[in-house]
């Protein structure tokens, strides 16, 4: 199937809602489309800011995640990484597995690269494993 651009992110921002939500969250949404974060989940007394993608695989079997937010206008196409201060969690959606992988940006650098696929090489050492992004607990 194919989609235009919004819809990707507005299926994956659908995906995390329901994820979240068997996850006991009550989800908000912001009413700014120029907000640092696409949801505000509650649950245990907290609140988070949770920054939503849609990713396909990779050509590898991976999901390559970067922590930038991209935008563009009638001038171009532009980028900047991402404040983690302004973000506690990102939801990537992958319509491959049709599962939801959760990060919290600042345990990685700018970016992140996890394994759904098997490698050629059955390489495991260093490898990060989508499985392992499944459950997050608030």
């Amino acid at each position: 199937m194919v989609h235009h651009t919004k819809n990707k992110g507005d299926l994956a921002v659908m995906k995390a809602l329901v994820s979240l939500s068997e996850k006991g969250l009550l989800n908000l949404l912001p009413i700014s489309e120029h907000s640092p974060f696409d949801i505000v989940a509650y649950g245990n007394r907290k609140f988070y800011r949770i920054q939503v993608k849609f990713k396909k695989l990779s050509k590898r079997g991976t999901l390559d995640i970067s922590f930038r937010k991209n935008w563009s206008d009638s001038k171009g196409t532009y980028s900047r990484p991402i404040d983690k201060e302004e973000i506690d969690l990102y939801v990537v959606y992958n319509p491959e597995t049709d599962l939801c992988y959760f990060f919290d940006p600042k345990n990685f650098n700018r970016s992140v690269s996890i394994r759904v696929e098997k490698s050629k090489n059955n390489q495991e050492k260093g490898v990060l494993f989508a499985k392992d992004f499944l459950n997050w607990t608030p």
